[in-house]
């Protein structure tokens, strides 16, 4: 009986199809890594008052031209979701200070979930065929095992259950970072992962990248631990030029994926959404 094709396998053309790039093979040679779209050649950074949006998945914003300011130039390790009429409310309903706790919450949550989806899309499969109740040959994909979350609390925490809702069993350590009152620097409290986390792809979660400190600490945390940069995907909601800058000159090799990048970040995501604001 003939196959049935998976028609929404991967974002963008098949292997033979693109560039070797394109696509990161394992050792093995069995699997491959979804990659985000690649930009036109008019895109970037979406403006604080643009409208515009993308069909075609997750946009490289790189490099980001300077811009209002004085917005650094931020390369291609930064992704952004494309922009739509959806996104554009949530972030709007967030950023209001209007917002009911509840519509807020509602709103932060949708969020994340979308940007956990697509955290999720970025990770290893494999092809597989599986038969349908009808007999049929069904051509799809399986992803891999070994991927973890770490959450770096306490807002980071916000998103755990966004990653726990696609992925029932999947591993979550944390990580508790705090600026010191004296000096002003991140110091680590507080990191408990998985004992194997140096074997597996990390979705750090922190939904705020503001100056980009605490993300940077709790990288090198990871670091310690034997995780490689190259398999940490950061999935953050907003971030600021400097924040994201920061952190991809510090560990050239991180992925970070968020919604929009502006100079003004919502700093009081955490308060708001755990009720101490």
């Amino acid at each position: 009986m003939e196959a049935m094709p998976c028609q929404n396998q991967r974002l963008g053309p098949r292997p033979q199809d693109e560039p070797p790039a394109a696509a990161t093979a394992t050792a093995s040679g069995g699997s491959r890594l979804i990659r985000f779209a690649e930009p036109s050649e008019d895109s970037g950074c979406p403006s604080p008052d643009s409208s515009s949006s993308s069909s075609n998945g997750v946009v490289a914003a790189g490099p980001i031209p300077a811009g209002e300011g004085g917005a650094p130039a931020i390369g291609p390790q930064l992704k952004l979701l494309p922009m739509n009429d959806q996104l554009r409310e949530l972030q709007t309903i967030i950023r209001d200070k209007k917002s009911s706790r509840g519509d807020f919450v509602f709103s932060a949550d949708r969020l994340i979930r979308l940007v956990v989806e697509e955290g999720l899309n970025q990770l290893p499969y494999t092809e597989c065929t599986v038969t349908t109740p009808t007999g049929h040959k069904y051509e799809g994909v399986r992803f891999e095992k070994g991927n973890c979350g770490v959450s770096i609390m306490r807002s980071g925490e916000a998103m755990e259950q966004g990653l726990r809702d696609c992925c029932r069993s999947i591993r979550i350590g944390k990580i508790l970072i705090q600026s010191d009152e004296e000096t002003q620097r991140a110091k680590v409290y507080y990191a408990k992962f998985p004992p194997d986390i140096y074997r597996r792809k990390v979705l750090l979660m922190y939904p705020i990248l503001s100056t980009g400190n605490t993300v940077i600490e709790a990288v090198k945390v990871l670091v310690e631990h034997g995780v490689q940069p190259s398999v940490i995907i950061l999935l953050s909601l907003f971030s600021t030029p400097h924040g994201a800058k920061s952190i991809i000159q510090e560990f050239p090799e991180i992925t970070i994926l968020t919604t929009e990048v502006h100079p003004v970040a919502p700093t009081h995501f955490g308060q708001k959404y755990f009720g101490t604001d």
